[in-house]
């Protein structure tokens, strides 16, 4: 079966919402295509807020500044200043689309204060703030008449004039662009095509690619992997984020304790009740990540402790309850009240702050096709992401986005191409599906125990070795097998975790989110990590 659209949008988390709305808005017939239900996305699980001045005590300058620093000298300051700068706009927007951010009891915005941040700048819904944002958005699309969603359609490849010249089935006088793509429907078990004019990837981060992780069970890093297989660059997979406070549980499920819970003045302590951050930062608690993801695992270290404690005690429990409300529900349930006890807290696999390369206006090399939100790099969040910026990027790039697909298809609108079918001949259903979790669970380990917080060469090359013996498998079994949901996502998994290590040994320094033992210094001029296939 073959549809066809205008556009087509992989992902439905802020980012993809966002951008399907306005180019609907501007008349393109849109397609969102999810691989789970439309509401599960990164998205759905962010508590923090999002970063904007709204203040009068604050300014556009000083969240410059403050997302320069933690971006460790690897930001583009250009786009920076302007997504910073478009952010108050954008958030108008959610609010007119009736977003309710929570306000102080005289009507004021209530501003939440994360790590790295120098004002209280983070809009928050209590700690719900991604999910009131998913919500309203995706009201706001329900019953659209330019707007079809096909949820449980897991996108395959990209589909482009070139794949399709190779296989001699276009001339080769056409200029290379996007085409369409392949997608699973995950109910039926049959691949369908999609043909269109342009593609919006903003399909999320990579998050379980590792052991531990905040990240939904989604965020498997299939775009990144598509992307690099039609040949677009990747930039700075090495600088993956790991949030420094999960709650900890002998089950390995990883929740996450938002950061604004220590902008109202919760404090870390190691396992004999000291509070230890003043050693690492003069910021103390609210340090940026990677340097409070590096503390708490050398203080975990150095004690082998399972975890440290997040102390929360001295806040008023009128003010936990009604401020954390998810947090201190989720926490009672595992027998933990955070108005009394401290949280057993470790470091977790959070935000990927690389992804395919992209210009301001999420552009990629490739005509048509463009990226938003955590699996773009647009150059905001440098070597290290500042806390909240990540749904301020996504809404900003979505804007911006929309009008640059708009003035794509106004001005090269080329026509539909007649795409190939997908083709299976007589492949079978696997008998041995139990290979795949076995390679999942492999792959992770791998990730965590060699591409962690604290790196070295010599772990990173072990890392290489044994997902290369992982791609050498799932490719034998891809091409041996019909194809199915686990497949998929395995075989974009260990791409993803092999582009990951190649970007970190590319880097010959410790930077932001990339420390490696090697390389304790920082080289004079930051460069781009970068691998295309």
């Amino acid at each position: 079966m073959s549809q066809e659209f205008d556009i087509l949008v992989v992902g439905s988390g802020i980012a993809g919402l966002s951008f399907a709305l306005k180019v609907a808005l501007g008349g393109a017939n849109v397609a969102i295509l999810t691989k789970k239900n439309q509401a599960e996305s990164n998205t759905n699980y962010a508590q923090g807020g999002i970063a904007a001045v709204t203040s009068a005590s604050d300014d556009l300058e000083m969240h410059v500044s403050d997302t320069l620093q933690a971006g460790d000298g690897l930001c583009d300051e250009n786009v920076v200043r302007e997504i910073i700068h478009d952010g108050p706009a954008c958030i108008q927007e959610l609010i007119d689309l009736g977003v309710d951010f929570t306000r102080l009891g005289d009507g004021r915005q209530s501003l939440g204060r994360e790590g790295g941040h120098s004002k209280r700048r983070i809009l928050h819904v209590k700690d719900m703030t991604g999910k009131a944002i998913e919500e309203a958005l995706l009201a706001a699309i329900a019953d659209h008449p330019r707007i079809t969603v096909y949820e449980h359609f897991f996108a395959i490849d990209f589909l482009t004039v070139k794949k399709l010249w190779k296989r001699g089935l276009l001339p080769g006088e056409e200029a290379d662009r996007i085409i369409g793509l392949y997608a699973l429907n995950v109910h039926t078990d049959e691949v369908e095509t999609f043909s269109a004019h342009a593609v919006m990837l903003a399909s999320g981060g990579v998050g379980q690619v590792y052991q531990y992780t905040t990240n939904p069970s989604i965020a498997t890093g299939d775009g990144i992997a598509m992307a690099y297989r039609c040949g677009l660059e990747i930039h700075n997979l090495e600088f993956v984020q790991f949030h420094p406070t999960a709650l900890y549980s002998q089950t390995g499920e990883r929740f996450l304790i938002t950061e604004a819970l220590r902008g109202e003045g919760a404090i870390l302590r190691n396992l004999s009740g000291e509070a230890f951050m003043e050693k690492y930062d003069d910021r103390n608690d609210l340090a940026p990540r990677d340097i409070v993801a590096r503390a708490i695992d050398q203080e975990m270290k150095k004690s082998g402790a399972r975890h440290v404690w997040l102390d929360a005690t001295d806040i008023a429990a009128s003010e936990l309850r009604d401020r954390f409300p998810n947090i201190y529900s989720v926490c009672l349930r595992n027998g933990i009240d955070i108005t009394k006890d401290p949280i057993p807290v470790v470091p977790a696999a959070h935000y990927l702050c690389g992804g395919v390369a992209s210009d301001i206006s999420a552009r990629t090399a490739l005509p048509g096709f463009y990226v938003c939100g955590e699996v773009a790099c647009t150059g905001l969040h440098g070597a290290n992401r500042l806390a909240s910026n990540s749904l301020l990027e996504a809404v900003v790039m979505a804007h911006r986005g929309a009008l640059s697909v708009l003035e794509y298809l106004r001005k090269r609108c080329p026509s539909h191409i007649s795409l190939p079918l997908w083709v299976e001949n007589d492949l079978q259903d696997s008998d041995e599906r139990v290979i795949l979790l076995h390679n999942q669970d492999e792959l992770k380990r791998t990730l965590w125990d060699y591409v962690g917080i604290v790196r070295s060469t010599n772990r990173l090359k072990r890392a290489r070795t044994r997902i290369r013996n992982l791609q050498s498998e799932i490719q034998e079994y891809y091409w041996n097998f019909k194809v199915d949901a686990t497949l998929l996502e395995l075989r974009n998994m260990i791409l993803v975790a092999s582009l990951i290590v190649e970007c970190a040994l590319q880097r010959k320094e410790s930077r932001g989110l990339h420390y490696t033992l090697d390389y304790s210094k920082q080289l004079s001029a930051a460069t781009d990590s970068c691998v295309r296939k």
